[in-house]
């Protein structure tokens, strides 16, 4: 069991925030924390002569964190065309293009992937020729956070680059039906692709974006097979719908990779980390539907029961 997160710029600072997660993990309960290190405390990992990777095997630093724009729901997404509600306003930029650039050339002067928050096509292109700028040469994963508004040049784009996309199936269930108010039916039918990503080769981590949404992964694999909003309960962009293999996949393969631990994190076999969640129900054999009622019995992390029902 393990998730990734961004805490080391709150509660305290970078330092008393490492501090807290390494003296309760794994001492009292065994979970891989892998920590986001936001750009502001980037500086304090370094006087701490931290780098990618270190903090224990339980509580490992991971990317520089930066936040590239807002949200649909507050119109503050960053968007190469207008908000079909909103004609006035295509979004807003967190950070200028050369104060993005300075962001990317301070990470890779440590060679450190970065982590960027960007939900608008407009935020993902800067984010994107960024990359394309600065490329990390040492073969860690630079992933860009959400990735909710598409367009076709810019999915060709990514397709030839080495970034993961760390996308939310939940908020497929979340957003429609008041996302196509935003966007229109006709880009909103082209957002939210995931499985327009997978098709594409690109790669695909799952996440929660908890508290925000919930954070049972089942949630997000249920919204990524159905896409039925919770709001009206009908099915949305039924042709970017997922297998359940490649939902579960998101989870687990996915997680693991962007991390750079596909070699050894996410599945279960011989030579990897004996990590896993039992289900009372086998989620092959039942309907997607469903999987919000599944229970967990049992999670075992590092091959010692950290729960059990």
């Amino acid at each position: 069991m393990g998730g990734h997160s961004e805490d080391l710029s709150y509660y305290g600072g970078f330092g008393r925030t490492l501090q807290a997660y390494q003296e309760v993990l794994p001492s009292k309960y065994k979970f891989r924390a892998h920590l986001l290190v936001h750009h502001l405390v980037f500086d304090d990992m370094l006087a701490n002569n931290l780098q990618y990777g270190d903090g224990g095997e339980y509580t490992t630093l991971g990317a520089m964190k930066i936040f590239s724009d807002g949200a649909l729901g507050g119109r503050t997404a960053w968007l190469t065309k207008p908000y079909q509600d909103d004609p006035a306003n295509e979004g807003i930029p967190i950070h200028k293009r050369e104060d993005l650039e300075l962001l990317f050339q301070k990470a890779r002067k440590y060679q450190h992937p970065i982590a960027v928050h960007a939900i608008g096509d407009r935020a993902i292109e800067e984010v994107v020729a960024c990359i394309e700028k600065y490329p990390l040469r040492n073969g860690l994963k630079d992933r860009i956070i959400h990735a909710q508004i598409m367009n076709k040049e810019l999915l060709e784009t990514l397709t030839k680059i080495p970034v993961v996309l760390d996308i939310q199936p939940s908020f497929v269930a979340s957003d429609y039906p008041w996302v196509e108010e935003r966007l229109g039916k006709q880009r909103s039918s082209e957002s939210y692709p995931w499985k327009t990503y997978l098709d594409s080769g690109i790669a695909c981590a799952g996440g929660s974006d908890a508290p925000i949404e919930e954070v049972n992964p089942l949630l997000g694999m249920q919204a990524a097979i159905t896409r039925r909003s919770t709001i009206d309960g009908n099915v949305y962009g039924e042709h970017e719908k997922l297998s359940v293999y490649e939902a579960i996949s998101l989870y687990t393969k996915g997680s693991a990779n962007v991390i750079n631990h596909a070699e050894d994190r996410g599945l279960i076999q011989p030579g990897y980390v004996a990590d896993f969640t039992i289900l009372d129900q086998d989620l092959f054999k039942i309907n997607p539907d469903h999987f919000h009622q599944v229970k967990v019995k049992a999670t075992i992390v590092n091959g010692e029961i950290m729960y059990q029902k």
